[in-house]
């Protein structure tokens, strides 16, 4: 729980009685590699906070190829976050690539405490303005930058995700085929 809370205080400070309302929310979960914590077309109800290993946000198009969104590594916020705001069904499915210990709150529980603490709000809306920056720096990146450079900007942001997941899955990341991937980390090697 100490790295959840130190989370979410580097976003916003949160006091003590928000985090002890907070975290009896909060229990711990495992996941096995494969396991969902979304599910595309189902309704989002939980929260996570990921402890240890990696899950893949991702879509599926209508001809069965996937696209990998986002990667959650450990010390991050997962779930459908759309889903749980608007009660709608989920569009982009969160899945382990690892073994993974999360820990898990409902929503709407969590939610209800904003009324008697601001701060939790406060955290809120910070988390989902992170979240709208990173989402436009990510678009920017895959219109205005070859792979080669995204792939750069890949192993920046997720330094040690090279050894854990499969070269299909950064491929899915970048908009390349695992093929081209492949070309790239060689040309890279060969600088």
């Amino acid at each position: 729980m100490n790295a959840f809370k130190t989370y979410l205080n580097a976003l916003t400070p949160i006091s003590e009685t928000t985090w002890t309302k907070l975290q009896t929310l909060f229990t711990e979960k495992t996941l096995k590699k494969g396991d969902y914590f979304a599910k595309n077309g189902e309704k989002a109800v939980y929260i996570g906070f990921l402890k240890s290993g990696v899950i893949r946000a991702f879509y599926t198009n209508e001809e069965g190829v996937e696209y990998n969104k986002h990667f959650f590594t450990p010390n991050a916020l997962v779930g459908a976050y759309s889903s749980l705001i608007t009660g709608n069904p989920n569009l982009i499915a969160q899945q382990a690539l690892t073994d993974c210990e999360i820990l898990v709150a409902e929503y709407a529980k969590m939610t209800q405490f904003y009324a008697t603490c601001p701060d939790l709000e406060r955290l809120s809306r910070r988390y989902a303005e992170l979240s709208y920056v990173h989402k436009e720096a990510r678009e920017i990146e895959l219109v205005l930058l070859d792979a080669e450079k995204r792939y750069a900007l890949f192993q920046n942001q997720y330094p040690d995700l090279e050894q854990q997941i499969t070269q299909y899955h950064i491929a899915s990341f970048l908009g390349v085929s695992a093929t081209q991937l492949s070309r790239i980390r060689k040309k890279m090697s060969q600088k």
